[in-house]
């Protein structure tokens, strides 16, 4: 059980810059990765045991780009069809069992497919049905519940995705202080909005993702490199001469749910300087946003954004996972009707905090106050984590482990740490580095573990310490197939 004084995920915060040293380390040296021969065995994993989900993926490419529809889905060698999920497990169409270190990238952290939640939903189709374009009683309740758990939230407003969440953010930022001037962290991921394809998952990548995307639709985003408060507090006085700031955005744990950790002062640090130059803050807490606790990252740095982004989360793994909320004189920017002053910001959304997302939330809300499944959460992955560190330490592995609650990184090829500070090495080394991970992520898969891209895992309650411990003898058995080790 948790302790009963602890109320966020994170046990203790991570040694930044330690990591940091470890992270540049890791890049430093050659690859590590799994030996040919075992690959090949993993590989063959997929091609006998999986023939169902290749015949449907493979099927689903004469209908739909690439045969998947969501990034999250497009795996190596191939996707992978899941067909039952359940607490800590997910079942392919193959039948084969895997522990679920992806939770639906972030938002189950009851477990998936929680039988709590699941009954009230069921409940609400048989008598309302999924969305009736009219109020509902469950809006008010899971608005209510979420001004009360987040410390900066006064009001909110539900929306569909994280993406647009974001996009409603920035446009009520622009309307509240009318600038222009939205500035993000590189390398951050905020949606796939027009205006926030820029400076994507690697910092100084500026429009280089931004195909299809005018260049009016970035012309006033910005981009600084994770964490340096001194660019921007040069940007934020550049910016004065061109109309000021409207909006910082960040990631509060850092890009890419901490892929590039923030110190833990960084925050605080930037509250100020938004204070001092006139500018909003948001906290795109799409993924902390519960995760980290009921009061979500502002709670636990003890800071208040202007706006907060909500998403995944927010509907307990449910559809509509998205809102945005934040002081009431911004957020009344959003104020519904047709017409109004023209100081309103205008959004929109049929499907948007309809019946069966608001009855999801609610209750998956509740059930994680109920059961302080955060802290439960937290818990699982310090034990992950602390497993991956010490198999790392045995092997003589470069890798690097490290968590923030039960958001765990585990970096082996380091790719999403190279950027353009190093040109010829981000060019030289993007694809080995990348293929190397889409390897590792295939063979964690091939020994029965789910994870984001081979590099991220997000633990929920139902990652017991038994389901935790048969998580580690599986990275054990793939830790030993590493070039350099020593075969057992």
């Amino acid at each position: 059980m948790p302790d009963s004084n602890q109320t966020y995920s994170i046990s203790k915060y991570p040694d930044v810059p330690a990591i940091n040293r470890q992270l540049e380390a890791l890049i430093a040296q050659p690859l590590r990765p799994i030996r040919r021969e075992r690959m090949k065995a993993y590989l063959e994993y997929f091609e006998t045991l999986c023939r169902r989900s290749k015949a449907l993926t493979s099927e689903a490419k004469k209908y739909i780009p690439g045969g998947v529809q969501h990034n999250l889905a497009f795996n190596f060698p191939f996707p992978i069809s899941i067909e039952r999920a359940e607490g800590a497990y997910l079942w392919d169409s193959d039948g084969n069992q895997y522990i679920d270190f992806l939770q639906a990238g972030g938002p189950t952290v009851l477990g998936s497919n929680y039988p709590p939640v699941r009954d009230c939903v069921i409940e609400l189709l048989q008598t309302c049905g999924p969305v009736t374009g009219l109020f509902h009683e469950y809006e008010l309740k899971l608005a209510q519940l979420v001004t009360r758990c987040m410390p900066a939230v006064e009001m909110v407003r539900f929306l569909g995705s994280g993406t647009e969440s974001v996009m409603a953010a920035v446009r009520a930022a622009r309307a509240f202080t009318k600038k222009a001037k939205v500035i993000k962290v590189g390398g951050a991921y905020h949606g796939w909005s027009d205006s926030m394809i820029y400076g994507l998952h690697i910092p100084g990548t500026g429009r280089l993702e931004a195909k299809g995307i005018p260049w009016g639709a970035t012309f006033n985003t910005q981009e600084i490199f994770p964490h340096s408060l001194g660019a921007l507090r040069s940007q934020l006085i550049l910016n004065l001469a061109l109309g000021g700031t409207a909006a910082v955005i960040v990631e509060p744990l850092g890009p890419e749910s901490g892929t590039r950790p923030a110190p833990f002062d960084f925050n605080q640090k930037v509250r100020a300087l938004c204070d001092e130059f006139g500018a909003l803050l948001i906290f795109d807490e799409v993924v902390t946003g519960f995760r980290l606790g009921m009061g979500g990252a502002q709670g636990y740095f003890g800071i208040k954004p202007d706006l907060t982004v909500f998403g995944k989360c927010i509907t307990g793994g449910y559809p509509m996972a998205g809102g945005v909320g934040g002081r009431e004189e911004v957020m009344m920017r959003f104020a519904a009707g047709i017409g109004g002053t023209g100081e309103r910001a205008y959004i929109g959304g049929t499907l948007s905090a309809n019946p069966l997302s608001c009855v999801a939330g609610y209750h998956a809300l509740v059930e994680m106050e109920r059961t302080n499944a955060a802290v439960l959460a937290g818990q699982a992955g310090d034990r992950l984590t602390s497993g991956l560190q010490s198999l790392i330490r045995k092997y003589n592995l470069p890798f690097v482990a490290y968590n923030q609650g039960s958001i765990v990184h585990l970096e082996t090829s380091g790719v999403m740490l190279l950027d353009f500070r190093h040109p010829l090495r981000l060019a030289k080394e993007l694809k080995p580095r990348r293929h190397m991970m889409e390897e590792m992520g295939a063979a964690y898969m091939a020994s029965g573990l789910v994870t984001l891209a081979g590099s991220r895992m997000y633990t929920s309650m139902a990652d017991t310490p038994p389901v935790i411990d048969a998580a580690l003898d599986r990275f054990e058995r793939v830790f030993q197939n590493i070039e350099g080790v020593s075969p057992s």
